[in-house]
């Protein structure tokens, strides 16, 4: 969110805070901005919270419904309460301990691994028979898509939060070439991918995960989740990781195969979907930053999704 922004929703905090809660409440202060909302610290009735004020109340809805989804080894706080303020919808969670896994040394990452890669297991065990659908979900539990691969190769498409994108990379020096490259690649992939439709975060960095004590504390905001193949997020951490520089001296594909083989046969196509999948994180990256116009970010994506469309399963990522 844009400085500008950030300054109006911290206004708003405080008059929600005041009109709303009154005496129940501390003054709220301003915590690390996202991509989509601004969060703010407080206490409520005693108790340390998280208010959060965003355009997008599906994101907030999808937060309370992933709290039921909590167990031990996957903590995930409540919602309080929801609601619209000034034309802004609003959440307060219940605030957890732990620090951003991105704020992690690598020496702080390792030993709290086999606790994400736990979380990472049971996200995939929530149980979805009663939803609907491939790719991201909305509140009803419903997802758009009628298969795994078409809710895939629908990152090539336009979404009302990420306008505009296509015909701004088209008109840069970048160009369609890597979404092309990356879709027809994709689409080669598919015969590989399976028709299971299991729950995936969708977007476990970007302080998305705390850890405290070694151990996940927090899996914070689902507004990306999808089912679909649960692989996904083990690719997620493939394709960001060495954008921590940090964090190369731990080889998570290393970690990620020791990781299946503790807990069974490898799953069955292992290099192929993992390949498709760090596929469409970058083409999802390259339409996101597009968007932003962090054309930095754009090129860096974008080699990387051709780099991936040229070579054979296995050749980047997975070793």
């Amino acid at each position: 969110m844009s400085a500008e922004e950030n300054a109006a929703l911290a206004e708003i905090a405080r008059r929600l805070v005041r009109t709303t809660l009154g005496e129940r409440a501390t003054e709220p202060r301003a915590l690390a901005s996202g991509e989509w909302s601004q969060a703010f610290e407080l206490t409520l009735d005693g108790a340390e919270a998280v208010l959060r004020i965003g355009a997008y109340g599906t994101d907030f809805a999808k937060d309370e419904l992933a709290a039921r989804f909590a167990g031990p080894n996957l903590p995930v706080p409540a919602v309080l309460a929801r609601g619209m303020v000034e034309g802004w919808h609003y959440a307060i969670s219940a605030r957890a301990p732990g620090t951003g896994l991105d704020d992690l040394s690598a020496t702080d990452v390792a030993p709290a691994l086999p606790s994400l890669l736990t979380a990472i297991d049971d996200i995939g065990r929530i149980d979805v028979t009663d939803t609907v659908g491939y790719g991201i979900w909305t509140a009803d539990r419903r997802a758009p898509y009628s298969s795994w691969v078409d809710a895939l190769v629908a990152i090539g498409t336009e979404t009302a939060r990420v306008p505009g994108w296509r015909a701004a990379l088209a008109d840069s020096d970048i160009g369609l070439g890597p979404v092309e490259a990356g879709l027809t690649a994709i689409a080669a992939l598919a015969p590989y991918l399976p028709a299971e439709r299991r729950m995936i975060h969708g977007d476990l960095l970007s302080r998305n995960v705390l850890v405290a004590s070694s151990n996940v504390s927090a899996v914070l905001d689902w507004g990306n989740a999808m089912y679909g193949d649960s692989l996904y997020d083990a690719a997620w951490l493939i394709y960001w990781w060495p954008w921590y520089p940090d964090w190369r001296a731990i080889d998570i594909n290393a970690a990620l195969l020791a990781h299946w083989r503790a807990n069974g046969p490898l799953p069955a196509n292992l290099r192929e979907r993992l390949h498709a999948y760090l596929i469409h994180i970058g083409l999802d990256a390259i339409a996101y930053c597009t968007f932003q116009r962090r054309w930095d970010e754009v090129r860096t994506n974008a080699e990387s999704v051709v780099a991936l469309a040229k070579s054979a399963p296995g050749e980047i990522g997975l070793e």
